[in-house]
């Protein structure tokens, strides 16, 4: 959006006259709300003075290396790093460029001072706070015209072990200055000194929340936290046991862990579900103790040897789609949701990233008696549109139709025109269409994708690559039919180095090449093709990921001109320049597509 039009917006927000739609960003459009129920004045602007900052506190001796080592960086930069605490009262504040300074002077951005909306309206220190989470604000967003001249963001600094929000770390510039990046530079400077309070931390509590960050790591599935004066729940624990549980849950855990030992215990919880705790202990200190619980939700009390069907592991049943991180489980969450509404949906994804699986773990999932029929456009003939047809009468069931995108393109107007058909019909089947996801789309295949309400896109392997230690195994089971395979930790940090462009069929294709000289036994680094091997970049974190996919995508949208994609992302040509040489792409000259 343009300054004029931001600034003309703010200018009817202050005259209290209706704002077009979309004409502000909705988190700025609340907190001139905010700032006006505050009753701030948006062109008097005085913020108060609230006390000396106190040097020796907690928080501004765990971030002061952290501010130090970044302010180096940025010292010849017409930037500042400021520290406030969790009242938006500034604590620290770091800036090397003169005319910088003198105007955070003048508008008091200063030690002592209080940026808190309640004082000093909508700015990145403030809003975030009130938002409980990363927030930038650039020029007229401001609600004091005083700032409009500067851009900022800030993050919120938590206690590693509480989750309360202990202070906020921001970076204010000129706003000719800014670029998109600055919320990514800010939420890394909260972790690194969220980090720097933990290793503050007393020995037993930094025990007990490394063993518990272990656990939310390994397993998407419910973790518990406990000691004689500690709780903590995981987000999907708080979501998925229901609070009658969650204390017998608690209890049951505390007591299993005073014993000092490791234990797996099982107990009727007061909804009516069962539960398994496995429970190891952090650290047990005469009648103090303090551990983690994992847990596993049951349909039933087991009535034979075997296990009863999990309900949860991961996020849902674990004998189809494989994984636990939390864009997976969100993505297959999705589908599980669409199948028992029974709400036609278009499932979109790059080649490879297990879009079939997906829709095969939700039908099981919810119907698995019922049936299931893939019909797959690369196998189009004459009889095709007939099977839809035949297919669209049954009663129930579920349909996927393959590979859509990939019909002769005469094919589609027939195809949609059955599927309107039969969309109100009741007793009608689940439809579930899948394609490769794409910037522009053919108007007739458009047309085609508007008989389906939902559309999920699959997340790509890179983007959820901390599945690969789950994943493998399984494929491993099936290539070699449970004959004992298994892959080493060098071999599997080999891969997880891998960028994956083909995704989970290209996996695949490792995994049953490595495999096919031996049916048993452990895959070493050195069994696996030399073009796995050749690789050393390290494992990218999934934002990372989609940092340098974004950057990619500029460059081919740009033609590998690096200026040009550089000011579409908002980033200077120094920061595309530095991140194309981290991430390893490759540029080649105008024509051809960037590869990473």
């Amino acid at each position: 959006m343009s300054e004029a039009r931001l600034a003309l917006a703010k200018e009817q927000f202050l005259r209290a006259e209706p704002l077009e739609e979309a004409a502000v960003r909705e988190a700025i459009q609340a907190s001139w709300v905010r700032s006006r129920e505050f009753h701030i004045s948006a062109d008097a602007f005085e913020p108060p003075f609230v006390a000396e900052p106190d040097a020796e506190s907690r928080l501004e001796h765990s971030a002061g290396s952290v501010l130090a080592a970044t302010s180096a960086q940025i010292a010849s930069e017409p930037a500042s790093l400021i520290l406030t605490d969790a009242d938006g009262v500034v604590l620290d504040r770091r800036v090397g460029d003169t005319r910088l300074r003198r105007k955070l002077d003048r508008v008091r951005l200063i030690p002592g001072f209080s940026y808190s909306e309640r004082h000093a309206g909508t700015n990145g220190i403030g809003t975030a706070l009130e938002a409980r989470g990363p927030a930038q604000v650039f020029g007229h967003e401001h609600y004091v015209e005083h700032l409009e001249d500067l851009a900022c963001a800030g993050a919120p600094i938590h206690h590693p072990v509480t989750g309360k929000v202990v202070g906020l770390v921001d970076l204010t510039c000129w706003r000719e200055d800014a670029n998109r990046m600055m919320a990514a530079v800010v939420a890394t400077l909260a972790q690194r000194i969220e980090e720097a309070l933990l290793a503050d931390t007393g020995h037993r509590e930094l025990s007990l929340l490394r063993d518990y960050m272990a656990a939310c790591r390994r397993g998407g599935g419910p973790v518990l936290a406990v000691s004689n004066d500690l709780v903590m729940l995981n987000d999907v624990a708080r979501q998925l046991i229901d609070p009658r549980d969650q204390a017998a849950l608690l209890g049951t855990a505390l007591e299993a862990l005073s014993e000092g030992k490791a234990r797996v215990v099982s107990l009727a919880l007061p909804s009516g579900g069962v539960a398994r705790l496995n429970c190891r202990p952090s650290w047990h200190e005469k009648s103090q103790t303090g551990g983690i619980a994992q847990v596993q939700l049951y349909s039933a009390l087991p009535t034979t040897g075997r296990d009863p069907l999990p309900l949860v592991t991961g996020g849902r049943a674990r004998s189809t789609a494989v994984g636990s991180s939390p864009r997976w489980v969100k993505c297959c969450q999705t589908v599980d949701k669409q199948v028992r509404s029974r709400e036609w949906l278009d499932v979109n994804g790059e080649p490879g990233v297990g879009k079939l699986a997906v829709i095969r773990a939700a039908h099981l999932g919810a119907t698995p008696s019922a049936h299931l029929r893939v019909l797959d456009g690369v196998d189009y003939g004459e009889k095709w549109l007939d099977e839809v047809d035949d297919e669209l009468r049954r009663e129930g069931g579920t349909v996927v139709l393959r590979h859509v995108d990939r019909l002769p393109g005469s094919t589609w107007p027939m195809l949609t025109e059955a599927l309107l058909a039969a969309r109100d019909q009741p007793g009608r089947p689940w439809v579930v269409i899948t394609r490769a996801t794409r910037e522009s789309v053919d108007p007739r295949l458009a047309r085609l994708i508007g008989c389906f309400p939902s559309s999920v896109q699959v997340p790509p392997l890179r983007h959820h690559i901390d599945d690969l230690p789950e994943l493998v195994p399984v494929l491993l089971n099936r290539l070699t039919r449970g004959d004992g395979l298994h892959c080493s930790a060098e071999a599997m940090r080999v891969l997880m180095r891998q960028q994956w462009p083909g995704n989970v069929a290209q996996l695949i294709g490792i995994l049953q090449k490595t495999a096919e000289p031996r049916r048993t036994g452990v895959i070493a680094e050195a069994d696996l093709p030399a073009g796995c091997r050749a690789t050393s970049r390290r494992v990218l974190s999934p934002m990372e990921s989609i940092e340098r996919d974004a950057i990619v995508d500029a460059l081919t949208g740009a033609d590998g001109n690096r200026a040009l994609a550089a000011r579409d992302l908002g980033m200077s040509r120094a920061t595309i320049y530095r991140k194309i040489r981290q991430y390893g792409i490759s540029v080649p000259s105008h024509g051809r597509a960037p590869r990473s």
